[in-house]
């Protein structure tokens, strides 16, 4: 994995707006309605390459396929797996549960349906993440990036999103989970692109899915994913690999958000070297000062957001500028990689919440205090 050695280097966490046209496609395919393969397979290369050339031309250096061929960061897999036909909810937003006179005028649902595991868990479309990789590498063949990456959804937020009713227990459901997305992992390597895990499990799953738990008990849970996520990745090594932490892209009031200080020290016990979380909004900016007391493990990168993905707000390039420059003074500037707080399309929805052509501008003035930053911390 590159690092900033000579300048600061820009990226973000992977998912980025799809096509109207395409996104209506995937949520149709997600509905249950097969795609027409010969319509479907050409926009979505068609949609790689467009979102590679956007990214270059907006000063990205490492970027992805944008999770164009995806319904969600996170559920894509029930696509390609066996095993998941039931049918389940997860809670979503329980933060908003504190102000009852919000949700009154604006209700709000507190639940949000999604598939279950119900059976056993086999792969049933290896070809799926081949067709991932060779689309990202048409695209790239076209123009010449510092570095690309794909993601991948980790064992511990498939198991949260996708509710076990089927394994005897959630070690077991997670456990299985790990093995079989193993595969998936190894063929990104393999095709000699950086992987990124995403873990939003590791601090979302908290309070979402964990609210009556102590911090403590929930600590030992997300130590277990992480367990299961370091046997998962044990083929690749640790400089393939960036791992995307968050506590849940969307706006609100977030004010049950477990501190950063509290899992920091579980997160990086992962095996993956880069380590990508939310630094620019409201409630998760602060949290800079935590690298004042936490030292980084030696050879561990650091991306931390310098753009919010949840407003049309385009930062300004002295402020990003500026939350560079606070992570380099603490843990150097050539282990910091500017990036985003989460992505830009965590699904594939036509109502994205950042307009895709503002995304592009965020990306611009990302850039642009990347070079400022530069010139601070080489002078």
């Amino acid at each position: 994995m590159k690092r900033s050695t000579d300048r600061i280097l820009t990226t973000h966490t992977g998912s980025l707006p799809r096509p109207m046209d395409l996104a209506a496609m995937l949520e149709a395919f997600d509905s249950g309605a097969a795609p027409d393969r010969e319509t479907f397979e050409p926009r979505v290369r068609a949609a790689v390459a467009e979102v590679v050339k956007i990214q270059v031309e907006s000063g990205v250096d490492v970027v992805s396929d944008g999770e164009q061929g995806k319904v969600g960061y996170s559920t894509y897999v029930r696509h390609r797996l066996t095993g998941f036909d039931g049918e389940g909810s997860v809670s979503i937003r329980s933060d908003w549960a504190d102000f009852p006179e919000a949700v009154a005028r604006q209700p709000r649902p507190t639940t949000v349906s999604r598939p279950a595991c119900d059976g056993p868990i086999e792969w049933k479309d290896r070809e799926a993440v081949q067709t991932d990789i060779a689309n990202f590498k048409a695209a790239l063949s076209g123009v010449n990036p510092a570095e690309a990456f794909m993601t991948a959804a980790s064992p511990g937020v498939i198991a949260h999103f996708l509710i076990n009713q089927y394994f005897p227990s959630h070690e077991a459901y997670l456990g299985r989970l790990a093995e079989v997305m193993k595969e998936e992992y190894n063929a990104i390597h393999q095709a000699g692109i950086l992987l990124q895990v995403d873990c939003p499990d590791l601090a979302m799953g908290r309070h979402l899915r964990f609210p009556d738990l102590s911090n403590q008990e929930f600590l030992k849970i997300a130590e277990a994913n992480i367990e299961a996520l370091n046997h998962a990745l044990s083929d690749i090594p640790p400089d393939r690999i960036r791992l995307h932490l968050c506590w849940g892209n969307y706006e609100g009031p977030h004010q049950r958000d477990i501190p950063m200080e509290d899992i920091i020290g579980v997160v990086l016990k992962a095996r993956p070297q880069a380590l990508s979380f939310e630094g620019a909004n409201p409630r998760h900016e602060h949290e800079w000062e935590v690298f004042r007391n936490v030292k980084l493990p030696d050879g561990k990168i650091i991306i931390p957001g310098v753009l919010d993905s949840t407003t049309n707000y385009i930062e300004h390039p002295q402020l990003v500028a500026q939350r560079i420059v606070r992570y380099a003074e603490l843990v150097g500037r050539e282990n910091v990689i500017a990036g985003s707080d989460c992505g830009f399309g965590t699904f594939a929805r036509t109502n994205n919440m950042v307009e895709p052509e503002i995304v592009w501008a965020k990306f611009r003035a990302m850039a642009e205090g990347a070079r400022l930053a530069t010139e601070r911390l080489w002078k």
